[in-house]
């Protein structure tokens, strides 16, 4: 077939199959699908679809994703006409001429579910783009849409309201007993059955209006105001490779989200909000068991009852706590802690939860039937031969020796076991401790580990590999090597838990992850994920790296780094400062991408909090870094010396001389503009990270900065006024500062004025105005300034467009003197 014919007929494939799913993504009254004819609907964009399923031998219908990426063995359901309903092999669906959505059974030969739609005014119905199937009324106006009626599963736009629930369906006795519900208060709760809440998000004080999960990987709580009062944040937030995404409750009663990884073919779960579940059975004993029972011991697990919750805790030693559970013929499980106070905790439910840790201190003991045995022994009621013998021999004389014998033998006895016990206790107590000193036994941050001390040395083989100051190589369990950081800290324990839980939580591609942390016995670690290349200065001083280190290459660096910073600053749910951005805490991984390390240290290192900590800081340290990409050297003074070279029009000296091939001489200009306005003494002069990202893009033009090592700092003689003129027009700052600009100031003042100007003064007072001026609020000066300006013992620099902010024309690349 000739190439031209073959692209033809597949081009007009391509047409037919548009032309198909937008015909079927409008689903007119009357329209069925059925178990036999195996047909569906579609919506617009093909990624979803409305069919039947196969579910053990039975069917079901519902919606499912259908995108092509997606293979049909991956293809996950998520919603279900009915829930859990499952109906015969000659079952339809259909949307009837009364508005009505069906469910036929022909298993029973009658309605198994409806919309209750009928007589509503519906007059088609449409499968949207988002996965959301929707009732229409002639004005396009929804009357009934399936995001109104979850099932299991939540998807991007979907959202959860008051009295609402997510439920998994019932495949055995205990899956549907799980749900996760908003109350009537806002509180959003995972329940077992209606009465056990094991976990809950949201203060009822602040009206929650409903529960989200957003196409960026977000799962929060909104008010109604649509602010976000509670979120939790997946692995891949904001990963631009990620189409598809989907919440759901499964049947452990675990709420996890789903992404779709194209690259691997599968779905990944970015996130939990709850621990791993274990299907084991840990509780087998039945409290009628008439042989008796043994335990199972069960290291580092925490067990507590679920249903009904009616715990006994007791103050004993862990030999006597087994003991308790043993005389108790209602006792299931016992789990035994001490942190300085030795608790036995115990359960009379088989309705057991727990949790399962290598750094939990807590030991659990699961009671267990002993094997059935043929028929219980039955002792006759009458006295027994041996006992009617001692009877019968009482009056014979005593052995004396002998009991002083049995007595010595038996007191030694008692001494030996003493001891024995007693040091066992010991050791026992002494190997919990090295342990861990933990005051809560559950984890602080979900995803991030907590080791101890001497796992710590096992994981570095006892700090062999060092890669840094006070920096190690280690490698976990799962052989993923980790950076395990020292940090010489007395900060406050509980503090520095809040601030380890505070880093853990936030997750992007271009920050290093914490993996976990070790607090024990004065010791402070942080295990970071190792990335291959090291950091950005030793890959500038690297002659074989460095030369990977192109232009093209720097300036991806520098925006990674940005987007990064800029993350914490306005991404996180609180923000989050740097506050030690440099070289040695940029990292580059095999591809040569940026992730910034030791982000939010400051509140662990230096024993303050972050009020007050500014993100200006940040964004003259990262002025500071992108002038020593530019440069290659990373000394304190290549900043001023970078900047007097571009002042003198020689800005090409400053590009480092190792780059190869060639570079934008545009782009130049526009990287050392915006790292000189980071640099820019008076802080409310910087950018904002949000705009030094669209100036990297290419996005937002840049004016030329003024010096940026002085503050308002002009020869003495540079003079500015706004009630110079006289006018009131709203137009008259932009009409006075464009004939300031031309070198017409005389013609500012207003003609009424008699006597004589003095024209280094009106030079003074119109400065002084267009500073005031400015758009960006940073850079305008503080009234006290503004006095000392006007009194004359502060001198001031021309200023930039007062009512453009970074918003010079884009390939306007004047030098500073132009201005």
């Amino acid at each position: 077939m000739p190439k031209s014919f073959q692209d033809g007929a597949e081009l007009i494939s391509l047409l037919v199959l548009l032309l198909f799913s937008g015909v079927n993504s409008q689903i007119p009254l009357g329209s069925k699908i059925s178990v036999e004819e195996n047909n569906y609907w579609l919506s617009s964009n093909g990624d979803f679809a409305v069919g039947f399923f196969n579910v053990l031998n039975q069917y079901s219908v519902g919606i499912r994703f259908n995108s092509s990426s997606i293979p049909v063995n991956n293809q996950k359901v998520v919603w279900v006409a009915g829930a859990d309903r499952t109906v015969g092999s000659k079952s339809y669906f259909q949307l009837t001429q009364e508005g009505n959505l069906v469910l036929f059974d022909s298993l029973t030969g009658d309605i198994a579910w409806t919309s209750k739609t009928r007589n509503a005014s519906v007059a088609s119905a449409v499968l949207r783009n988002d996965g959301n199937l929707v009732l229409l009324n002639v004005d396009k106006n929804p009357l009934w849409q399936s995001f109104d009626a979850p099932c299991d599963t939540l998807l991007p736009g979907q959202n959860l309201s008051i009295h609402q629930m997510l439920r998994p369906p019932s495949r055995n006795s205990v899956s549907s007993y799980y749900s996760l519900f908003m109350n009537g208060s806002g509180q959003l709760q995972l329940r077992w059955e209606t009465s056990v809440i094991y976990w809950s998000k949201g203060n009822p004080s602040q009206s929650t209006l409903h529960a989200t999960i957003s196409s960026d990987g977000t799962f929060q709580l909104l008010n109604n105001r649509s602010q976000s009062v509670w979120s939790i944040f997946g692995e891949d937030h904001n990963d631009s490779d990620v189409k598809f995404r989907f919440l759901r409750l499964d049947a452990d009663g675990n709420l996890r989200m789903y992404s779709w990884i194209n690259s691997s073919k599968s779905w990944r779960c970015p996130f939990k909000v709850n621990g791993e579940s274990n299907s084991k059975c840990l509780v087998p004993y039945q409290q009628s068991c008439e042989s008796g029972g043994s335990l199972i011991t069960y290291d580092h697990t925490l067990l507590y009852g679920i249903y009904p919750a009616n715990e006994t805790a007791v103050r004993t030693s862990l030999q006597r706590c087994k003991n308790l559970c043993n005389e108790d013929k209602n006792c299931t499980a016992v789990s035994f802690t001490n942190d300085k106070n030795p608790l036995c905790h115990i359960q009379k439910t088989q309705y057991i939860g727990g949790k399962f840790d290598a750094s939990l201190s807590s030991i659990s003991f699961v009671k267990t039937c002993l094997d059935p045995i043929a028929g219980l022994p039955r002792f006759p009621k009458s006295t027994p031969p041996s006992q009617e013998r001692i009877l019968q021999n009482s009056s014979s004389p005593i052995c004396i020796p002998c009991l002083v014998g049995v007595s010595a033998t038996t007191f030694v006895m008692f001494i030996l076991i003493q001891f024995g016990l007693g040091l066992y206790i010991f050791k026992r107590r002494a190997k919990i401790k090295k342990k861990s000193t933990k005051a809560d036994v559950r984890p602080i941050t979900e995803g991030c580990i907590t080791l101890s001390y001497s796992e710590i040395r096992c994981l570095t083989e006892d700090f062999k590999h060092q890669i840094g100051p006070k920096m190690f190589r280690g490698i976990l369990p799962n052989n993923r090597p980790v950076a395990i950081k020292e940090l010489n800290t007395t900060v406050e324990l509980r503090k520095f838990r809040t601030a380890v839980s505070r880093i853990g939580g936030i997750h992007h591609k271009n920050l290093v992850k914490l993996e976990g942390y070790c607090i024990e016995s004065g010791h402070r670690f942080l295990a970071y994920e190792f990335v291959s290349n090291g950091s950005l200065g030793k890959c500038l001083e690297d002659p074989k790296l460095c030369k990977s280190l192109t232009w093209g290459k720097r300036m991806e660096i520098s925006l990674e780094v940005a987007k990064a910073i800029s993350y914490l600053h306005s991404g996180c749910r609180d923000f989050v400062s740097h506050g030690n951005l440099k070289c040695e805490n940029v990292l580059l991984d095999d591809d040569l991408e940026a992730k910034v390390t030791e982000f939010g240290l400051r509140t662990i290192l230096s024993e303050v909090s972050e009020v007050g900590v500014m993100a200006e800081t940040d964004v003259r340290d990262f002025g500071n870094l992108l002038l020593v990409l530019i440069s290659g050297y990373q000394s304190a003074e290549v900043c001023e010396w970078a900047y007097e070279k571009w002042v003198e029009g020689h800005a090409e000296t400053v590009l480092d001389a190792r780059i190869s091939g060639g570079i934008n001489s545009e782009d130049l200009e526009h990287a050392l503009r915006i790292a000189f306005w980071c640099l820019q003494v008076d802080d409310r002069m910087r950018p904002s990270m949000g705009e030094v990202i669209q100036v990297l893009e290419g996005t937002l033009p840049v004016d030329p900065p003024p010096n940026p090592f002085n503050l308002l700092r002009a020869p003495k003689e540079s003079w500015e006024s706004d009630e110079a003129t006289g006018h009131q027009s709203a137009e008259v700052c932009e009409w006075a500062y464009e004939k300031w600009v031309e070198g017409h100031a005389e013609t500012v003042p207003d003609a009424r004025i008699e006597g004589g100007i003095n024209w280094e003064e009106l030079e003074h007072a119109l400065r002084i105005a267009f500073w005031c001026l400015q758009v960006g609020n940073r850079m305008r000066p503080s009234i006290g300034e503004v006095i000392q300006v006007l009194e004359g013992t502060l001198p001031i620099d021309p200023p930039p467009n007062p009512l453009t902010f970074l918003r010079a024309p884009k390939k306007s690349w004047e030098s500073d003197e132009a201005t």
